[in-house]
């Protein structure tokens, strides 16, 4: 059940392996995709609804929002063009918890969305999760050479705040190069320039 209150710490451990809905429509510019979500999500009903994950700032910082939204206002992202899902339903406490086995699986049924839906670019948020996913252990953040069918594919760093190695002004700067990305593709008469700013 939605909540917009702090969950209980009796809450929190009752959201292990619970799941929540996507945010998905045909056609998206982007569809955003999480690792798994953590118990906070699962208790909450809510995508990246952690206090301190930094994936709501840096669609705000990169120019993807035109305001800063909290999660609550996740169902406004699809009339921006702009979705989410995850390689793994279940809800976790960590994403450690995962099995590879879960991430390739989870990578199988992925492909089955993007058929689906049809986005224009996949944005997978976590580089050690893809390249167990994908089978593409060498891959780096960015654009990837790969597609999914006819939808683009990149890498953004994960979002959580306990991902140190990012800051909130160099996620954001990765963020914004995809955004430029997905303006460049959106735009035919820049059809020459679809690798700028890569």
């Amino acid at each position: 059940m939605r909540q917009q209150q702090r969950p209980t710490k009796d809450e929190l451990a009752a959201a292990y392996n619970h799941t929540i809905p996507d945010v998905i429509a045909p056609g998206l510019r982007v569809l955003f995709c999480g690792i798994n979500p953590g118990l906070y999500s699962g208790a909450t009903g809510l995508h990246f609804a952690r206090p301190g994950n930094r994936f709501w700032p840096a669609l705000f910082a990169s120019g993807f929002t035109p305001r800063l939204l909290h999660p609550s206002a996740e169902m406004e992202l699809p009339a921006l063009g702009l979705g989410i899902t995850n390689l793994v339903a279940r809800t976790t406490a960590r994403a450690d918890e995962l099995t590879q086995d879960e991430l390739r699986e989870g990578h199988r049924i992925l492909e089955q969305k993007v058929a689906e839906f049809r986005p224009t670019w996949l944005a997978v948020v976590g580089i050690t999760a893809f390249r167990t996913a994908f089978g593409r252990p060498k891959a780096t953040i960015g654009r990837q050479d790969e597609r999914l069918g006819d939808t683009n594919v990149w890498v953004l760093p994960n979002p959580s705040g306990l991902n140190a190695h990012w800051t909130p002004t160099t996620l954001a700067e990765e963020f914004r190069r995809l955004r430029f990305a997905v303006d460049v593709s959106g735009n035919p008469d820049n059809g020459d320039t679809a690798n700028a700013g890569t």
